[in-house]
């Protein structure tokens, strides 16, 4: 099937010229707003999940339908993959049975990672893949990097990896990384071919667009 998907648009030319403020910001005022009691409460099952398997985690943060979650889970099958998404009719779509060693979790992600931060959890890896780009100038503090969970985000540590098909997406994850942990991402081009981790990325991949990856190791601070 061939996708004619259109590339992000943006009046924007280059990294955000305000990032370095938001995220000193972020730094200086962590969230103090209540966490939700629908995600504390699914964390709550999700963590008995995740003690049950005793296996190495792998996050996959805003997984969507959970076909990403569902790869993943293939790909590595010695680990316990959960994916989380705020979306109950996302999550709720038929796309076959779940493996045993992954979970699909409905949650918000900004009262989630910070109910993993406080547990101590450490994921060998964490994917963000294909996340809203929210390209308008205007809503920097809507993209994760320039969210005020960022620092939480970058505290759970692992190998994360943050795939894109707008180049100053992670153009500008890189920097913030940079600014919180001083540690350098490394930024590629992907050609995924028919392994598609999302349909987004089948959709990008197949109307010829360019797909980012950024990766970076985090340890836990």
């Amino acid at each position: 099937m061939q996708h004619n998907s259109r590339p992000v648009i943006s009046n924007q030319p280059g990294p955000h010229q305000d990032l370095i403020r938001r995220v000193n910001r972020a730094l200086a005022h962590p969230l103090r707003k209540p966490i939700a009691e629908h995600t504390r409460h699914n964390f709550t099952f999700a963590a008995e999940w995740l003690q049950s398997r005793q296996a190495p985690l792998i996050l996959d943060s805003g997984c969507g339908v959970g076909i990403s979650t569902r790869q993943l889970a293939s790909q590595f099958p010695s680990h316990a993959i959960m994916g989380v998404d705020r979306s109950e009719d996302r999550l709720g779509r038929d796309h076959g049975e779940l493996p045993a060693n992954a979970l699909l979790v409905r949650a918000d992600l900004v009262d989630f990672w910070r109910l993993a931060e406080q547990a101590g959890w450490a994921p060998e890896r964490h994917y963000l893949l294909y996340p809203n780009p929210y390209p308008k100038a205007g809503h920097l503090k809507m993209r994760w990097h320039g969210h005020a969970v960022l620092p939480t985000l970058l505290a759970l540590g692992g190998r994360l990896e943050v795939r894109s098909n707008w180049a100053i997406y992670v153009e500008e994850f890189s920097l913030a990384v940079a600014q919180v942990t001083g540690k350098q991402a490394m930024i590629n081009e992907i050609t995924p071919k028919d392994n598609y981790l999302t349909p987004f990325e089948a959709k990008y991949a197949q109307s010829g667009q360019v797909l980012w990856t950024l990766c970076v190791d985090l340890q836990r601070t």
